[in-house]
């Protein structure tokens, strides 16, 4: 054989290598969308130590709320979002096929219903006739919806603003609203010139439970199992760092000053709102009570009963029999740390 043709097969098979490296380099590439709230996680976006631990090229994305991340995940432009249990009883309600693979958080102080300074609001009692506001179709607004109705009031009685999150701090600034259910930096902000009346605690105590959790695009889900995992162990990984070591996240750790130039506030601010969160160790998130258990799921459940009340509230026009398909422990079992 002459060495031309050696050379040109070669060449050839060199080609092909690089043609198959970088199809499957182009496959491991994620669209993760995030909001403002502040976890532990989020240093592992500041830092790089989800794309290092994953093998994917990570694009992160902040959005302003759930809804939003679900309409970018329907398009295809996001593949896994960080959400509140609210806009994801809608979403899939109205046929989105995500699956919730990691719990971040359940109700909590994290979230309230802060009302402002001369607003004429000191209790529950004195809601009748005001202005609140929440980010649209988020845990926050389902909340304040279903405080509403534990009083006995409707919309009729509360006029109820569902406006993303920095306007309705502008809207508290102002004036022009007498509280909102929100949570940080919104929270920090709105509470400089007012008070919590109630927490997203308060309303679950009351029938009402909520959760935030990592959702996947359910072909995403399927197709890149050790992606979840390994993402999965970065979050493990942090959650298990904030719980032993409360030094290394406060107020002057770099932990915490990392927060605050990804989701914005000071460190102070995200520091403290950490300590608000009320979260669940992997074990118990893989159980019956939340991600394990198939129809007996908590996190299905609490699912439906927030489709059932939205559907009253004509937010959705319809509730599946069985929310159990939308969330497996899959990831947190197989989950890397």
């Amino acid at each position: 054989m002459k060495f031309s043709k050696i050379l040109r097969g070669a060449i050839y098979g060199a080609l092909v290598l690089a043609a198959a490296t970088a199809a499957n380099a182009a496959d491991k590439k994620v669209v993760v969308a995030y909001q403002t709230d502040a976890l532990p996680s989020s240093v592992a976006i500041a830092n790089g130590e989800f794309a290092k631990a994953t093998g994917y090229e990570i694009d992160f994305r902040k959005f302003n709320s759930g809804a939003e991340i679900f309409a970018a995940i329907a398009s295809g432009d996001v593949q896994v979002g960080y959400v509140g249990s609210s806009p994801f009883a809608a979403a899939t309600s109205r046929g989105l096929d995500v699956k919730a693979f990691y719990l971040s958080s359940i109700s909590g102080i994290d979230e309230a219903l802060v009302v402002r300074n001369g607003s004429g609001i000191e209790t529950l009692a004195d809601l009748k006739g005001k202005k609140l506001a929440a980010a649209p179709v988020s845990t926050d607004h389902y909340q304040l919806l279903a405080l509403i109705k534990s009083l006995g009031l409707s919309e009729k009685d509360v006029q109820i603003f569902a406006i993303p999150q920095p306007e309705i701090v502008a809207a508290y600034a102002r004036g022009d609203i007498d509280g909102g259910f929100v949570w940080d930096p919104a929270l920090s902000e709105l509470k400089k010139n007012g008070k919590v009346l109630v927490t997203s605690k308060d309303v679950a105590d009351k029938g009402a439970p909520t959760f935030s959790a990592w959702v996947s695009a359910a072909a995403f889900a399927k197709e890149n199992p050790d992606f979840l995992k390994n993402f999965a162990g970065i979050i493990n990984k942090e959650y298990a760092s904030f719980a032993k070591d409360k030094a290394a996240w406060g107020p002057e750790s770099d932990n915490a000053k990392l927060l605050a130039k990804t989701l914005g506030g000071t460190a102070e601010q995200q520091a403290t709102a950490l300590k608000n969160l009320t979260l669940l160790t992997p074990e118990v998130q893989a159980s019956e009570a939340w991600l394990g258990g198939g129809e007996k799921s908590g996190a299905a459940k609490i699912l439906k009963d927030t489709a059932t009340f939205l559907k009253e509230q004509g937010k959705v026009s319809e509730v599946l029999p069985s929310y159990a398909a939308f969330v497996t422990p899959d990831a947190v079992v197989g989950a890397s740390n």
